[in-house]
């Protein structure tokens, strides 16, 4: 990528040589503009969660897509920078273009929502991060593959990849570990590295599909690799608040911009900042006092049982506020239903303030401004047309 003293873009390197850049959105005239500035410069709460995932995401067990019909581009990797004039801002806009192996993101998605990962054949990746509920799955905690649900509630599998670690607990380093984990653990999907392999191996559909991306079979770890290319996809630019960090002034409501700076004044970004606002750090739940979810201490569900911080109470992973007005219920529990209830308890147990409805309502606001793009259609369109279907 350019770095900051304006050198050339970096073009990274794709089996043969090349590499695909991955675009985001569909270009709007403001974006447009500024890659082609940089090219010219440069040698809702869910309806009900049951009958919402029979329409937007629950597996198919389709056949796999042909990736020889993948089409495949190729051009500069640019990574666009914030304006000057809000570059000291708490908060970083996401890139909007992103450096990916378009076959490998293909092979990826199919995995992704292959059922022949986990143990019944029936639960794939994205039986708990749906696309059109906002990459979770509108459960207080999610079902596993025999009924049972499972401790904590589904994290939004959006923008992960900014995330420093990964899980409430922060227990996975790695997207490697967490994909890892994630088929093999019990609740969830059971699998077994071994039996999918095979099952895998014995599809010719698989077999050519890996072959081509690969030039090897299915294996563990080319089946955790093509899945973290095809998260690594799944980032959602061009929010509101991102355009506004880039210099659009009109981007943003008066209460939605108001609410940014009740948002900064009150601390709440001193946990929630960064490029995904939050991700990247651990904090106690119930700085001052305990909220009910945090009512069994460091023997909380999803909560850290080895961190540095607190042995009295529980700490967890800070979660990111990216497209939080399309996740709820809210908290390691889903003990939330709504984005003011879950305002007023972190105000109050986080913040040690109590805060009207008036200040709720702007800080709703700007949590709204923080719902961006996939593939180019707002997050919360994609959300509306899966309740209408």
């Amino acid at each position: 990528m350019g770095d900051e003293k304006g050198q050339a873009p970096h073009v990274g390197s794709q089996p043969g040589g090349k590499r695909g850049v991955h675009m985001l959105h569909a270009d709007t005239p403001a974006i447009a503009k500024e890659r082609e500035t940089m090219m010219t410069q440069s040698p809702r709460l869910r309806r009900n969660a049951t009958e919402r995932l029979a329409h937007t995401g629950a597996p198919s067990g389709r056949p796999m897509p042909r990736l020889a019909r993948v089409a495949l581009s190729f051009a500069f990797f640019v990574w666009v920078s914030p304006p000057q004039a809000v570059a000291e801002e708490p908060i970083s806009p996401l890139p909007t273009y992103l450096d990916l192996d378009p076959a490998k993101v293909a092979l990826g998605e199919a995995m992704f929502n292959d059922p022949r990962l986990s143990a019944t054949g029936e639960h794939a990746c994205s039986r708990c991060h749906v696309i059109g509920l906002g990459g979770s799955d509108g459960f207080p905690t999610s079902p596993g593959i025999d009924g049972e649900a499972s401790a904590t509630n589904s994290l939004s599998i959006f923008n992960t990849s900014f995330n420093f670690r990964l899980n409430w607990d922060g227990r996975n380093l790695s997207p490697t570990e967490q994909v890892t984990a994630v088929v093999e653990n019990p609740v969830l999907m059971g699998g077994s590295w071994p039996q999918i392999v095979k099952t895998l191996n014995a599809d010719p559909g698989t077999l050519e599909a890996f072959q081509e991306v690969y030039g090897d079979t299915p294996s563990q770890a080319n089946i955790v690799d093509a899945i973290i290319e095809y998260e690594r996809s799944l980032t959602t630019p061009n929010a509101p608040f991102d355009r506004y960090l880039r210099g659009d002034q009109t981007a943003l409501s008066d209460a939605a911009l108001q609410g940014y700076q009740d948002f900064k004044s009150l601390g709440c970004v001193a946990c929630h900042q960064g490029i995904n606002v939050g991700g990247n750090m651990m904090q106690v739940f119930g700085v001052f006092g305990e909220p009910a979810a945090a009512a069994a201490g460091p023997e909380t569900p999803g909560a850290s049982k080895s961190n540095l911080i607190s042995d009295e109470r529980p700490v967890f992973r800070v979660p990111s506020l990216r497209n939080v007005a399309l996740t709820a219920p809210y908290f390691h529990d889903g003990s939330v239903e709504t984005l003011p209830e879950a305002i007023d308890i972190m105000a109050e147990y986080q913040l040690g303030r109590r805060i009207d409805d008036a200040t709720v309502d702007r800080i709703v606001a700007f949590l709204n401004a923080l719902t961006g793009e996939y593939r180019g259609v707002p997050l919360d369109q994609l959300s509306h047309q899966s309740e209408g279907e």
